[in-house]
């Protein structure tokens, strides 16, 4: 093992570790104070009750952990969002799972719960999924309701969804454990199946106090709107359970009977462990965004058996494309290679740069992936599309273009992982956020952004200094300096995975270790969802 390989292992493993204990406190909820209230009124805490509901020694995946992280600090905070969402297995069934967090402003909905819980909505719609929806809410954090209450993506489209699902005959079960007032009353409703947990659970679309404002009449939550009024009088709730535990086991034996989900068909064996277990993979991606390295090292410690076919090898060298398995599943790999190399022509070529010969390369890749019905996994380090008199000359837009447009019109699930840079036109082409990835996460290195930060801070300095000038404001070298120092690190702040992360433009920032997990199940998750469309690239400039 060579002195690098140590430098990069431990940078990469403080990165990880950094994420980590930040994940730690996200997972604190509104704090110990605040966790220890609800158990105190006989509830379990939206972690314990996911904890009771999921098969115990199956693995899980949590989505969207980051989410809000350090967007709402005049409000101090709201951790995870105020709602927890997690992939898992209830019963041997995967399930997405949404449990509002009633330590964190009494799980009411801040702007960012809205996106998460579509985003919940999402995955369950695109894999038909069952979801369990677990109420704990106070409904729409008032202050910020102007950005939560009206717009297409806002609060009302999680009920649109709740009829979309119901239609599309997935599965929806929802728990009210807690409060559940105004609109978001609809919710469990319009659900297949709910059950209320006696004294602690209550619906109703206005509280008392409210009630006794609008119309002057005198009632008491438990009897406006608790779990004896819901499930013997208004019958709007289907089972009344006396706690927690027991309407968890209640789900779980819902769960348990359902029918047989449909099939894919995607192909898949018998699992076999990655290169070397995988454990190198801290130790092969550079400290340093801006060093060249090989990605194929990093592909043989992410599929079975560190083995792969790789298709078109001696053309388009910038773009790697391989079929491969990853926990058995079949797969095809879109990867950017970082390693500066010789085209076929004879020039140097950067690493992690698209060059027209690659698109055209991944283009044709995808198209294959589409025809033998093999999911797409995106492995991304890129910094953008190859620039310059040649390339233009080349025809780089046409063929880029065509490179996104066989990616977005792929009808086979894709996945994402970001590695490192995600720059410009490469996040799009090897599949962002745009282009629906049915899961998207990033390792802790990974960077987001149209540019690097460098080369954004110089624009942005050329700019401001131009606009200094023009008011008769001359700034010396020092200063020069001292700006750029100042734009690049506010830049900066804004590429980092967290950054991303809080804003849901990635899933999650995972350890790097478990990308095999991630890939795997959301793979049976889309099996769930057999393909009902074929393959069309529309129409071309060739």
């Amino acid at each position: 093992m060579d002195l690098n390989f140590n430098k990069n292992e431990d940078h990469n493993k403080l990165l990880w570790s950094a994420v980590e204990q930040k994940l730690a406190k996200i997972k604190l909820g509104g704090g110990k104070k605040q966790l220890q209230k609800l158990r105190d009124q006989g509830k379990m805490t939206a972690r314990e009750r996911i904890h009771a509901l999921i098969d115990p020694k199956r693995e899980c995946i949590e989505i969207g952990g980051f989410a809000a992280h350090e967007m709402y600090d005049e409000y101090n905070g709201a951790p995870a969002a105020g709602v927890v969402v997690v992939l898992g297995y209830v019963q041997g069934r995967l399930c997405v799972i949404v449990a509002n967090d009633a330590s964190v402003k009494a799980g009411a909905w801040f702007p960012m719960a809205g996106k998460k819980n579509l985003r919940a909505q999402e995955i369950a719609m695109e894999n038909r999924l069952p979801i369990i929806y677990l109420v704990d809410s106070a409904g729409v954090f008032l202050p910020m309701q102007d950005e939560i209450f009206p717009d297409k993506e806002h609060f009302g489209r999680i009920f649109r969804n709740n009829a979309k699902m119901s239609s599309m005959g997935i599965t929806q079960i929802a728990a009210v454990m807690g409060s559940c007032v105004a609109g978001g009353a609809y919710l469990p409703i319009m659900s297949d199946e709910s059950l209320i947990v006696d004294k602690t659970g209550s619906i109703f679309l206005a509280g008392s106090y409210l009630v006794k404002a609008a119309i002057g009449e005198d009632i008491d939550n438990e009897t406006l709107g608790g779990a004896t009024t819901h499930s013997e009088i208004s019958g709007v709730t289907d089972y009344k359970m006396p706690d927690d535990s027991a309407a968890l086991k209640k789900i779980r034996s819902l769960i348990d009977k359902l029918g047989k989900a449909e099939d894919a068909g995607f192909n898949r064996k018998a699992s076999l462990p990655p290169k070397d277990n995988g454990e190198k993979l801290f130790g092969l991606l550079p400290a340093a965004r801006n060093t060249p390295y090989d990605t194929y090292p990093i592909i043989e410690q992410l599929v079975d058996n560190g083995d792969y076919d790789e298709y078109k090898k001696g053309y388009g060298k910038t773009i790697i494309t391989a079929y491969a398995r990853i926990d058995g599943w079949a797969v095809g790999i879109v990867a950017n290679q970082r390693k500066v190399m010789k085209s076929k022509k004879g020039e140097m070529q950067l690493g992690g740069v698209i060059y027209g010969d690659a698109a055209d390369k991944a283009t044709r890749f995808i198209a294959n992936c589409n025809q033998k019905k093999i999911p797409l996994v995106f492995l991304q380090d890129v910094t953008g599309f190859m620039v310059g008199s040649q390339a233009e000359h080349a025809g780089i837009i046409k063929d880029g273009a065509k490179m996104v447009n066989a990616m977005a019109n792929s009808v086979v699930p894709k996945f994402t992982v970001i590695l490192g840079n995600s720059y410009g036109a490469g996040n799009y082409a090897m599949c962002g956020k745009a282009f629906d990835p049915r899961l998207i996460v990033a390792w802790p290195s990974a960077e987001m952004a149209v540019m690097g930060g460098a080369q954004a801070a110089k624009v942005l300095m050329q700019i401001e200094s131009s606009a200094l000038k023009k008011k008769g404001v001359e700034i010396s070298e020092k200063e020069q300096a001292a700006l750029f120092d100042q734009i690049k690190g506010r830049y900066d702040e804004q590429t980092k995975p967290e950054y991303g992360a809080a804003r849901l433009w990635t899933d999650a920032i995972i350890n790097p270790l478990d990308t095999r997990k991630w890939i795997s199940m959301g793979i049976e998750a889309a099996n769930n969802a057999p393909i009902t469309e074929r393959f069309n690239m529309g129409v071309l400039q060739v």
